[in-house]
């Protein structure tokens, strides 16, 4: 009994020795692969020019031939020219891998090819490792590694402004699915008979918000989005907050049948035709929206307080208990009464009062004038004057540069730099980007009527009923605070606008629906041709409307110096 339990355990100490070998050589096998010294060399076997890698041992493998060997030994005495060294993820790329089948996922050569995935392969076929492109627009800026064996990843190059796994093969359609995995996007879109859009995360269900907060434009020209992330509780959770970011109606979740995880699972089952059926069937995500009073009186008490920020103006906080997040406030005014003006002395209180992010659009004119504006107010001097700002140093325009990030230097203002040329469909997606991607807190719109003139429509008073439809979904969906510039139509009268009549609602330009969508309306009233300076310099500021307190009338008086 004893000569067996001691046979027992020399066998098993001899299995323990084998496997810690086999773990050793993997391990140095993976290291000869992954941790090269130098790659790209030239093979002096089959005179490939840059399919060798060297490892800092001198051990080398050549991945068109597929032989290892010593480099040194094998190089004396051979001819051979170092190619120039390409960047570290083309080298990836271009050299380590082939386009082959996937045939460890079912994936058909055609699939991988069209996605841009190499594999490697051992001395008897099988496959080793993937290797997943990620772009930047159409330039390879990352390339993320698969070892099957261990199922391990590593990456070479940067994700940073990286679009998803298989963005740059798409731009539009009626239909995208996002997937959870380079394979299962591969999977899915052989499963979809190669018919629809379908591209993955990077960074899988714990990543998926910021993946999709990063890539959120490039859905817009998609009319809706399938989220196949995987069938558990990760996926599951992943699939609602992703779905939260788009407007409501465009997200569906897709519901697996029992027994597959994800995709590929699917495709490797051959069931293709219970994959299509549950695609047609995902779910348009649509938050619970009915309750039971009753059953609220918690929430009733302990309820979310409003965001809110004080006018930088004393008269306007007392009838309007300041600035709140999730409201549209409109400010209007004659031409030339400093609409423009005050606005940019609320971006610039904003900045200053907050550390929220702030979103500017203002569509008369460059970026540049508009970071002119906001900072000439932090240097109490018109910098947007070119004489004027030269009498500044380079150091001091930095120092007032510095109030457009926060303490830790993260950027807090976001400028629509539109050149010249506006698309309303393409302004909306900006704003929803700001908001949702940029994480801001305040957009300022300069103006509603450059909105109007965006669009392709005809009739004035329908497009402003659209835009101010849309603006108020966003307000709405986001909780973001919107302030709009508008402008008053011409009065019939001896006076105008410009010599200081009173403004009422009936007076905005277009459509009462700027009145009635508005959370708040402020008008500016000055009579700029008065023969007295004082009275030409001084604006007065008027509550039209006020949804929160219900207060309205004169406010305070803006004196410009």
């Amino acid at each position: 009994m004893e000569k067996e339990n001691k046979k027992a355990r020399l066998k098993k100490t001899k299995l323990n020795q084998k496997s810690n070998r086999e773990e050793l050589n993997m391990r140095a096998e993976f290291e000869n692969e992954e941790g090269w010294d130098k790659i790209h060399q030239p093979c002096p076997l089959c005179n490939s020019s840059d399919a060798v890698g060297v490892n800092k041992n001198g051990s080398a493998k050549c991945f068109s031939c597929g032989e290892k060997y010593n480099y040194k030994e094998k190089s004396e005495g051979v001819d051979m020219k170092t190619p120039a060294v390409k960047p570290v993820v083309q080298q990836l790329n271009d050299s380590i891998g082939t386009f082959a089948a996937l045939s460890d996922r079912k994936i058909k050569l055609e699939t991988a090819k069209k996605y841009g995935v190499k594999s490697t392969h051992d001395l008897q076929g099988r496959i080793t490792k993937h290797f997943y492109p990620y772009y930047n627009g159409h330039e390879l800026s990352a390339t993320k590694c698969r070892n099957v064996q261990g199922k391990g990843f590593f990456s070479q190059g940067t994700y940073n402004d990286t679009g998803l796994f298989g963005q740059q093969l798409f731009k539009s359609g009626k239909y995208i699915t996002v997937t959870e995995g380079e394979c299962d996007a591969m999977a899915a879109y052989e499963l979809l008979g190669s018919k629809w859009a379908v591209v993955s995360i990077k960074r899988g269900a714990a990543g998926a918000v910021r993946d999709i907060k990063e890539s959120l434009e490039f859905f817009d020209d998609f009319e809706n989005v399938i989220i196949a992330f995987d069938n558990d509780k990760a996926g599951k959770k992943a699939s609602v907050k992703v779905a939260r970011l788009f407007k409501p109606s465009k997200a569906r979740i897709m519901s697996f049948p029992n027994g597959c995880k994800d995709p590929n699972d699917m495709l490797r089952q051959n069931r293709h035709k219970e994959f299509i059926e549950a695609w047609w069937s995902a779910k348009t995500y649509t938050p619970s929206g009915v309750i039971n009073v009753s059953e609220q009186r918690d929430k009733f008490h302990n309820r979310e307080k409003r965001d809110s920020v004080p006018y930088p103006y004393a008269g306007l906080n007392k009838k309007l208990y300041g600035l709140r997040q999730g409201e549209l406030v409109t400010i209007t005014g004659g031409t030339g009464l400093g609409k423009s003006s005050v606005t940019r002395e609320l971006e610039h209180w904003l900045i200053n009062k907050t550390k929220d992010n702030i979103g500017i659009i203002s569509l008369e004119e460059d970026w540049r004038r508009t970071i002119d504006g906001v900072l000439s107010i932090e240097a109490n001097a018109r910098l947007y004057i070119d004489q004027i700002r030269e009498r500044y140093s380079k150091e001091e325009l930095d120092k007032l540069f510095d109030i457009l990030y926060d303490g830790e230097n993260k950027n807090r203002v976001w400028v629509h730099a539109h050149f010249g040329a506006n698309d309303l469909d393409e302004i909306f997606s900006k704003i929803r980007f700001m908001i949702i991607g940029c994480g801001c807190k305040w957009i300022i719109i300069d103006h509603l009527h450059m909105l109007v003139s965006a669009s392709i429509e005809g009739d004035e008073r329908r497009t402003i009923d659209s835009i101010m439809t849309r603006l108020r979904s966003v307000v709405e969906e986001t909780g973001a605070g919107v302030v709009l510039v508008s402008h008053l139509r011409r009065v019939d009268g001896n006076k105008g606008h410009e010599n200081g009549i009173a403004v009422n609602l009936s007076h905005l330009r277009g459509s009462q629906s700027i009145a009635q969508l508005s959370d708040c309306v402020l008008a500016l009233e000055r009579n700029q041709q008065s023969d007295d300076y004082q009275e030409s310099q001084t604006t007065k500021v008027r509550v039209l409307k006020s949804r929160y307190t219900g207060d309205v009338g004169m406010a305070c008086h803006l004196l410009y110096d």
